[in-house]
């Protein structure tokens, strides 16, 4: 790994989550860990496989994930399994978010109660951030939005006109139940964003607003 900004803050996060499962794994039989997909988390996932813990007493899951096959390209699930379970974390247990249904919609119900059985509150949510203040699939312009923040349902199909793939997506209730947050972000678009998230409360505006009273630690590099 390089000693690039975003190297650095990706090694410095994977430190703070070790930690935090290996405080965790102390008083209690499983710690659960949902991440996020995209690019931005790669050398995090990376950084983080390497390290030494009860890897068989962590659950990994997703905070949302494209209704696709799990071999497929923008398949989140495939970035987690190739990235981060591998070496020492390889014998975490991975729990996706999709099903054999054809829809979301079709698959949710499964997918909630898979999702319920897990070592709630998860012991760190890490959540990214689009430039249009995104943060799991909870997107401005998605019809499931309300529903989304409002639900106790731990999961939701979402479809939504800026994105060519239906979704499924943890809903804001269960993404709240964690001990600790973290918000992941790269790049000056995103301190932007997140800067005019701070100066205004409308959460279907910026969704990511869910999340900045949680507290919300958060880790930016250029």
């Amino acid at each position: 790994m390089s000693d690039s900004p975003r190297d650095q803050l990706a090694i410095q996060l994977a430190e703070a989550v070790a930690e935090a499962l290996r405080v965790d794994l102390t008083h209690q039989e499983n710690a659960l860990l949902v991440v996020s997909g995209g690019s931005t988390p790669v050398p995090f996932f990376t950084a983080l496989a390497a390290y030494e813990l009860p890897w068989a007493r962590v659950q990994v899951t997703l905070a949302d994930e494209r209704w696709v096959a799990e071999d497929a390209v923008d398949s989140n699930a495939r970035l987690v399994r190739e990235h981060l379970l591998q070496g020492p974390a390889s014998a975490a247990r991975f729990v996706p978010l999709t099903s054999d249904d054809p829809t979301p919609e079709q698959g949710a119900a499964a997918v909630a109660e898979r999702v319920a059985r897990l070592a709630w509150p998860a012991s760190v949510v890490i959540l990214g951030m689009g430039s249009d203040g995104h943060t799991a699939s909870l997107f401005p312009d998605s019809r499931e939005l309300e529903l989304a923040l409002a639900t106790d349902a731990p999961a939701l199909a979402v479809r939504t006109p800026s994105q060519p793939q239906p979704r499924i997506t943890l809903s804001a209730d269960r993404l709240h139940q964690a001990r600790r947050h973290v918000l992941h972000i790269t790049g000056g678009d995103k301190r932007d964003v997140l800067a005019r998230a701070l100066s205004g409360d409308d959460v279907r505006e910026l969704p990511i607003r869910a999340f900045l009273a949680c507290p919300l630690a958060t880790y930016w590099a250029p």
